[in-house]
């Protein structure tokens, strides 16, 4: 073998080596990242790193760790294995997250977190204060057009309270279950799954549009002001059901 047939051969083993082993740290350093945004105890690679404190405004990630597959880069896909907190932290997650020209993909997804991380420092309508937390699991997710290809999961709203100029409203428990309905995506719920009276769905269409198409009934285990007011609604169906229902703008969007 030549001498330039081995320099080459060894400058490709070189670059192999440096990408396969790039400090995390020096591509997160290299990103450009907004101002408000910091990043402290960044360890491995690009490949298999971990990051400390991730902090943004009003909000902060802890013990961020991911594997990307190398493998996945060859068949045109970015292939990603998280894991953000634990059991012991307030925002934690975890999932297997996929991409490609195709779309987003996920499996085996996982994200809690307290409502208060969720809403920052938004300002509500009517000085509405929301506490809880949110729970989100997904077995599949396919993107699609508008939204979903497939989706199979469920969302939870544990001990969710609202207050507000009106009065104080403790929610209790919420479960909604997650399906892709003609590429929408849907949540649902009926009386088994939350001690509202509430059953219905509320879908998600095209250009950032929701639809809600829901009935709620007074039952013993709503707060009486929240039983007081469902006349505001409108008429009470031959069910006794009162109408929940609304189309619009996905509000901030």
């Amino acid at each position: 073998m030549s001498l330039i047939k081995k320099i080459i051969i060894g400058v490709l083993i070189y670059l192999v080596f440096l990408v396969v082993l790039f400090p995390a740290k020096i591509a997160i350093a290299l990103a450009p990242l907004p101002s408000n945004i910091s990043v402290s105890g960044v360890n491995g690679s690009i490949w298999s790193g971990s990051i400390e404190t991730l902090s943004m405004p009003q909000r902060q990630l802890e013990q961020i760790r991911w594997e990307l597959s190398p493998w996945a880069l060859f068949l045109g896909k970015v292939k990603i294995d998280f894991q953000v907190g634990s059991r012991a932290t307030p925002v934690s997650a975890k999932g297997l997250v996929s991409w490609s020209l195709g779309g987003l993909s996920a499996q085996g997804l996982r994200f809690e977190v307290p409502d208060s991380f969720l809403l920052g420092n938004a300002k509500l309508p009517f000085r509405t204060e929301i506490s809880g937390e949110v729970s989100l699991l997904v077995e599949t997710l396919e993107q699609g057009k508008p939204w979903c290809e497939q989706l199979s999961g469920k969302l939870f709203l544990n001990q969710t309270n609202v207050k507000n100029q009106f009065g104080n409203y403790p929610l209790g428990n919420i479960e909604l279950g997650l399906s892709c309905i003609d590429g929408k995506a849907q949540l649902a719920t009926d009386e088994a799954k939350n001690q509202l009276g509430i059953v219905g769905t509320l879908q998600l269409d095209e250009g950032n549009m929701v639809r809600v198409d829901a009935k709620i009934k007074e039952t013993a285990e709503q707060p009486e002001d929240m039983r007081e007011s469902l006349n505001i609604l409108g008429k009470r169906g031959a069910d006794g059901y009162f109408p929940v229902v609304y189309q619009g703008r996905i509000p901030g969007l």
